[in-house]
């Protein structure tokens, strides 16, 4: 058990390293970013489902005779969905593999798409999103547990940085999709054309991704016998109980905090800039969303590869040995001012600047949060793969699952607060939301040893990290 007296992390002796390093060398780096580019397709997959319906709530509003107040239910459905599914596959991925995970969820993605699509009522259209989204919500747990898989500690940052920018680029490519088919084209027609893609996800992964889990490692190896088609029960909120290590609650909280301002952006920006600034078409208010989604884009891989830069420099500086919260350095730049600037001018502009330079400079302003968020959640998603290396698909889910719920409250008080006291405002106190979420990795980083030493949930060393 680690304690106050000892780092968590020591360098090993180089034998040691190198057979332990002998795991990370079974794919070849052209082929470990064939892996990457798989399940970054398969992570923007539960984004694009949830946020593609949005600019169509009116249109389905008025095809299935109900209110626009109903339909919209189906977001919150959504983000039930995911925090239950991501939870469940990666529960299940420690037992029977990564792989057999991504091959069981889509089938419920294509049925789920399928159904949305035919959808004659809006009974029938919960029942399928629910099961739509469940069937792709494990696309974020799943690939940070592959990637962990493929990737030493050294080299993890800028694979998760990948594969974190484009699961946030789904969510901002998403409304402009989902904006455009409302406009010229048809909601059921975007569900359709979804159900195609998980047809031709689900054929890439069954031909092209393997079992990246260690030997050994798996629930269903550990056997001593087992049926032919042996099914275990496994409990889907086992990985929650990862959040009592205060460390592990403390980045969750702050990545939440974090997120929760590119929701305030995104969400009501049909009422916010749409408003200001005179924007009616839905393909052109969906494409307002595209700015932060580029800023994901490109800021993740950055993220990472600072991430990676300054744990290798902070391990040098001991004398080869490992603190993890080193890695959590590289949120400065995101969480001290990208973060917090960005939203609180934006309020401002959006406020007090009329005009295509209000637009304009709210459209940059857009850009700045998205790769700000990024420096944000890349660290700290490295970080929990890399403190509990052996349950990366469990740390992640838990993470997910609870912000998807504190998310889900947050986004139900953004338009009321705004009607109240204005954007400007509203706007400020996120900000300041962001920065407290900041103060919590500062102490992180600061206590971190004696945070892992106080609850032990079987935390990496550098031998099986």
């Amino acid at each position: 058990m680690a304690s106050e007296e000892t780092p968590l992390l020591t360098s090993s002796s180089d034998g040691d390293k190198t057979a332990h390093e002998a795991i990370y060398d079974w794919f070849t780096r052209r082929r470990k970013r064939w892996i990457v580019f798989i399940v970054s397709c398969a992570g923007l997959l539960p984004k694009l489902v949830a946020a593609s319906f949005v600019p169509s709530i009116p249109q389905v509003a008025k095809e299935l005779h109900s209110t626009h107040a109903a339909v919209s239910l189906t977001v919150s459905l959504s983000t039930f969905a995911t925090a239950i599914g991501t939870l469940v596959w990666a529960a299940y991925s420690s037992f029977y593999g990564r792989r057999t995970m991504y091959l069981c969820g889509i089938p419920f993605l294509f049925i789920g798409s399928c159904g949305v699509a035919m959808s004659n009522s809006l009974r029938s259209l919960l029942f399928w999103q629910f099961i739509q989204t469940f069937g792709c919500s494990g696309g974020l747990s799943l690939g940070a547990g592959v990637i962990g898989d493929i990737y030493k500690l050294e080299e993890r940052g800028i694979g998760i940085g990948i594969f974190l920018g484009a699961t946030l680029f789904g969510f901002a490519v998403a409304p402009f999709l989902g904006g455009v088919a409302a406009q010229y084209w048809s909601w059921r027609n975007l569900h359709y054309c979804l159900a195609v893609w998980s047809l031709l996800e689900l054929l890439l992964i069954y031909v092209l991704l393997p079992e990246t889990s260690h030997p050994g490692t798996l629930g269903i190896d550990k056997l001593k016998q087992r049926r032919r088609i042996h099914v275990a029960w496994v409990n889907p909120l086992r990985s929650l109980w990862l959040l009592r290590s205060p460390n592990l609650f403390g980045v969750m909280l702050a990545t939440s905090l974090a997120l929760i301002t590119d929701y305030v952006l995104l969400v009501p920006l049909a009422y916010t800039i749409g408003v200001r600034y005179g924007i009616t078409n839905k393909a052109i208010i969906g494409a307002c969303f595209l700015p932060n989604g580029l800023g994901n884009f490109i800021g993740a891989p950055l993220a990472g590869r600072l991430s990676d830069v300054l744990i290798r420099k902070w391990q040098k500086k001991r004398n080869g040995v490992w603190s993890p919260e080193d890695r959590l350095r590289a949120t400065w730049i995101g969480g001290l001012f990208m973060v917090p600037l960005s939203i609180g001018v934006s309020g401002l502009l959006t406020t007090y600047v009329d005009g295509p330079v209000g637009l304009l400079l709210n459209l940059l302003c857009l850009f700045i949060n998205g790769m700000g968020v990024v420096f944000v959640l890349n660290p700290i998603g490295s970080y929990n793969v890399d403190v509990v290396h052996s349950q990366s698909a469990e740390i992640t889910a838990a993470n997910a699952g609870v912000r998807s719920f504190i998310l889900s409250v947050a986004t139900a008080f953004v338009i009321p607060s705004i009607e109240r006291i204005g954007v400007a405002w509203t706007n400020t106190i996120v900000a300041v939301l962001a920065l407290l979420g900041q103060g919590i990795v500062f102490l992180t980083i600061r206590y971190g040893d004696r945070m892992r030493a106080s609850v032990d949930v079987g935390f990496s060393t550098i031998e099986n990290n």
